[in-house]
């Protein structure tokens, strides 16, 4: 009898345990959703003034909107918020809010790129603001070795070395810079106006004479000679006058 119950006893804790171990267990995770490149830079923690620009422009949803339908991937460059406080002031200010747009997306290359693949990489690179407005928004990346330890961004305006890399998992990378990446084609430097020809003396040259005035002119060069011959005409008719009435007169 006593081992009946030993056996019962036994059983009894088996279930005891494993229901024990279920209650106590870690719950599997969730699997990672996409990725979020607001969710990104918050997490980075100085990127506060970017932020407000992606949102402003919707370029982040955009952005999150490619990353879940792109076999390509994005990279972003990401300015602190001291890089932007060391822009001239007024700078973002003085362009207009569809520049801020191009502004923006200047900062995104179509296309993922870690640290090393950059070293293999053709310059210029082809940012979204190039694809979108059809211009040469294109910027250059260079490796100062070939493991791509260093790298340096350049836009014609500005360089500057990446800082350091938010994330690096396809489709979405993220690197830190500490300068505004200024397009060239708006905040490069203008073409001067062209200054009109000086004229052979010297002086200011005048402009083309309209056709009406250069008609006018002709015009008048074709009536002198015209004018002079009606004169010598009225002389000798009247010179011829004169002589028929003296020769009337003696007749």
């Amino acid at each position: 009898m006593s081992y009946f119950a030993f056996i019962f006893a036994a059983f009894f804790a088996v279930i005891a345990a494993r229901q024990a171990l279920a209650q106590t267990a870690a719950p599997a995770p969730a699997p990672a959703g996409p990725p979020n490149i607001t969710a990104v830079l918050a997490k980075g923690g100085q990127y506060t003034t970017f932020i407000r620009l992606l949102k402003e422009s919707r370029v982040d949803e955009q952005i999150n909107s490619q990353l879940n339908n792109s076999f390509n991937g994005l990279t972003v460059f990401a300015p602190t918020d001291g890089a932007f406080n060391s822009l001239k002031s007024g700078t973002l200010n003085s362009i207009s809010q569809q520049d801020q747009i191009e502004l923006v997306l200047y900062h995104v290359l179509p296309k993922f790129y870690t640290l090393s693949t950059f070293a293999t990489t053709s310059n210029p690179l082809n940012t979204q603001a190039s694809a979108a407005g059809g211009g040469a928004d294109t910027l250059n990346v260079t490796t100062g070795t070939a493991e791509g330890q260093q790298v340096n961004v350049s836009t014609g305006v500005v360089e500057t070395p990446i800082a350091s890399a938010l994330t690096t998992d396809f489709p979405l990378a993220v690197y830190s810079v500490n300068k505004v990446l200024l397009p060239y084609d708006l905040f490069g430097p203008k073409s001067p106006a062209s200054a009109p020809l000086p004229a052979a003396d010297g002086k200011p040259g005048k402009g083309p004479k309209s056709a009406a005035g250069s008609a006018e002119s002709a015009g008048e060069s074709s009536s002198a000679p015209e004018s002079n011959f009606s004169g010598w005409r009225a002389f000798f008719l009247g010179a011829g006058l004169v002589i028929s009435a003296i020769g009337s007169a003696f007749c």
